[in-house]
């Protein structure tokens, strides 16, 4: 597990996943067999490996990667590294012969992650991308919805992202300043982009176009040493997607935005026969049957409680932590020898998107994308 003294490998990789699967013994397969996970953790400062080891009872860590991708024993390579650092780890696990599961997005331009999914079919080994967001409550709640006609056709996406990120003068920042320097590999598009590909194309369809908008709404911001610097990755981006089928996709994602909505993301579908607004647990729906007839009037106050026309969705299952949930998915298909649909491919698709959705905002036009294959 490269990248654990992150807030991400950290939290959602290690505590919440790996080690929950560790401490539950295992993962039980079909036959009653159980896989069972030992971490190794690598990471470039001794003293934070030697930390978390310590607070969690784990045996094994290192700085030196390349010792670990030579030591059969650790049969999966793990990373959770800032972008720019992630395509050359993990060329050089597929060229150990690691089977791959990583964060996105896998690579900084689509060619250098397509290269990377080819490698890693010639190598022959199993890869997964995270793709955590399709494991919130309120998108597999959504699933359902999808899955059992609710909607009729779908006509329309609208999904709303963001939070205010604080500039770090006055207030901690409370995300990393390398974010916000495209140098560094920041930027929203590249971040939120990749997630968006996979909600789409996995919920409502392909996607075949982008149009985006990207501003830096805040130019300069602070470090995590309080030092001053220029913001030269944008904060904020608006993007519309049209997808196989003729459904129309707005989603806005924003570090500038203060929050007046159920949770930090929403998103607003419309069928013919049904709407619903799902969040990340909540979810409500309105069937036509329910539907009010809205009158436009502007001279007179609309006193109609519109809020009161929505139905919540019950849970009916019981949701584990997103993240372990995938972890889950992914280590049996690898001890079963099963596809496993959520690849380096996969996560090529979602560098394509944020490519275009640059390429888009640069050039102000509606941007195509190309089906991708090995």
């Amino acid at each position: 597990m490269n990248g654990v003294s992150g807030r991400m490998g950290y939290r959602q990789h290690l505590v919440r996943s790996i080690l929950a699967i560790r401490d539950q013994g295992g993962i039980e397969l079909p036959d009653g067999s159980k896989v069972t996970v030992r971490p190794l953790l690598v990471g470039r400062s001794e003293a934070k490996l030697a930390e978390i080891a310590a607070q969690h009872g784990i045996d094994d860590w290192t700085t030196d990667l390349d010792s670990a991708l030579a030591d059969s024993r650790w049969e999966i390579y793990a990373d959770f590294l800032v972008t720019k650092a992630r395509a050359a780890a993990l060329r050089k696990a597929i060229a150990a012969g690691k089977a791959i599961y990583t964060e996105k997005p896998t690579a900084e331009t689509v060619e250098e992650a397509l290269e990377l999914a080819r490698l890693a079919a010639e190598a022959g080994v199993k890869t997964g991308v995270v793709h955590d967001k399709l494991y919130l409550p309120g998108l597999q709640k959504l699933k359902r919805l999808i899955d059992s006609g609710f909607f009729g056709r779908i006509l329309s996406v609208r999904g709303e992202f963001g939070y205010w990120v604080f500039e770090g003068d006055w207030q901690v920042a409370q995300r990393p300043s390398w974010n916000y320097r495209a140098e560094d590999g920041g930027g929203i598009i590249v971040d939120m982009f990749p997630h968006w590909n996979y909600v789409l194309e996995n919920l409502f369809g392909e996607v075949k176009s982008v149009y985006a908008h990207a501003s830096i709404h805040i130019p300069e911001r602070w470090d995590e040493k309080g030092e001053r610097y220029d913001a030269t990755a944008e904060d904020a981006a608006y993007g519309v997607f049209e997808l196989e089928g003729g459904v129309v996709a707005q989603i806005n994602s924003s570090w500038t935005t203060r929050v007046d909505r159920g949770e930090l993301v929403e998103f607003h579908v419309d069928g013919t026969h049904g709407s619903a607004v799902v969040g990340l647990h909540k979810a409500k729906i309105q069937h036509r049957n329910a539907t009010p007839k809205p009158v436009w009037n502007p001279d007179l106050e609309d006193s109609h409680d519109y809020d009161a026309d929505w139905q919540p969705v019950p849970a009916n299952d019981v949701f584990l932590n997103g993240f372990r949930q995938q972890w889950e998915e992914y280590l049996t298909s690898y001890a079963l020898g099963t596809d496993y649909a959520f690849d380096l491919l996969a996560g090529a698709r979602g560098v394509q998107l944020a490519q275009a959705g640059l390429e888009s905002s640069r050039s102000g036009a509606k941007v195509a994308l190309d089906p991708l294959s090995l």
